[in-house]
């Protein structure tokens, strides 16, 4: 994700990851829910069904949480419930890059053992693969605004110059930083490993709330120091860009010969 740009961002619903790009058409449903709300999906799906089915397109709501074209999923939906409402968003892959959804949303799962709930990965596809001709976001959002009305009545309003502060404050302030995407993220277990000119480097990280909690390294490297003295160092650590900085303090040259602080800080991270 680094690699390619792609900024990570933690949603309050639960669901698997999801991707976003230009192609790609999130929507939200606020509603009235009841101080017990239940997770109904389809009242909030069937309108992009009854969108899809005017251009020609065979969508279906899979009775879980996702919706499919031929068996293939294109959208995925998530809800989140507090204080007697409903907030319902579902991510619509309209035209999104399918190699780069590939490329990011894929863990190595043997590497690890997570203390989270497992998501559920599915196949893919967009609707512009499935559609008889191309349909263009405009055209797509238009009729699924017309699907939406012909099943309540919509009152368009318009977000003022305070609440657009307030929008950037709280995305400056909670949604956008450390602290909310990856400092409260599940403990898991990993183990890393890469091949260096100097030798092979195995590493098994325990990390709690995106910190290191331990971490032991094997390997068929050499060293003039005790490696339980640099992996104490690294306890407590973030696995952000601080880790390198970190790093360079130490002389990791000493404990493992021929690596240097940057080689280090890309295994672990």
């Amino acid at each position: 994700m680094q690699k390619l740009g792609v900024r990570v961002a933690r949603r309050l619903s639960g669901g698997g990851a999801v991707y976003h790009d230009t192609g790609n058409l999130n929507y939200t449903f606020i509603t009235e829910g009841g101080q017990e709300a239940e997770f109904d999906f389809r009242i909030f799906a069937d309108p992009v069904v009854e969108a899809l089915s005017r251009f020609d397109v065979p969508a279906e709501f899979n009775g879980r949480n996702d919706l499919t074209i031929r068996g293939l999923k294109f959208c995925g939906n998530s809800q989140y419930a507090k204080q007697g409402r409903i907030l319902h968003h579902g991510c619509i892959m309209l035209d999104s890059n399918l190699t780069v959804v590939s490329d990011v949303l894929r863990p190595k799962e043997a590497k690890f053992r997570s203390k989270s709930s497992k998501s559920v990965r599915s196949r893919v596809t967009t609707i512009n693969q499935q559609a008889p001709s191309p349909i263009t976001m405009e055209q797509f959002k238009q009729v699924l605004l017309e699907c939406v009305s012909t099943r309540q009545e919509i009152e368009f309003g318009t977000l003022s110059p305070e609440d657009m502060a307030a929008i950037d404050r709280l995305q400056q302030e909670k949604y956008e930083t450390w602290e909310w995407n990856f400092g409260s993220s599940p403990a898991y277990d990993v183990r890393l490993e890469e091949k260096f000119p100097m030798g092979l480097v195995t590493a098994y990280l325990s990390v709690k709330q995106g910190c290191i909690r331990s971490v032991r390294f094997f390997g068929d490297f050499f060293g003039n120091e005790d490696l339980a003295q640099l992996e104490r160092e690294l306890e407590g650590h973030r696995l952000d860009g601080s880790l390198e900085r970190t790093l360079e303090t130490i002389d990791v040259d000493r404990y493992m010969k021929g690596i240097s602080a940057k080689e280090l800080c890309h295994l672990l991270r």
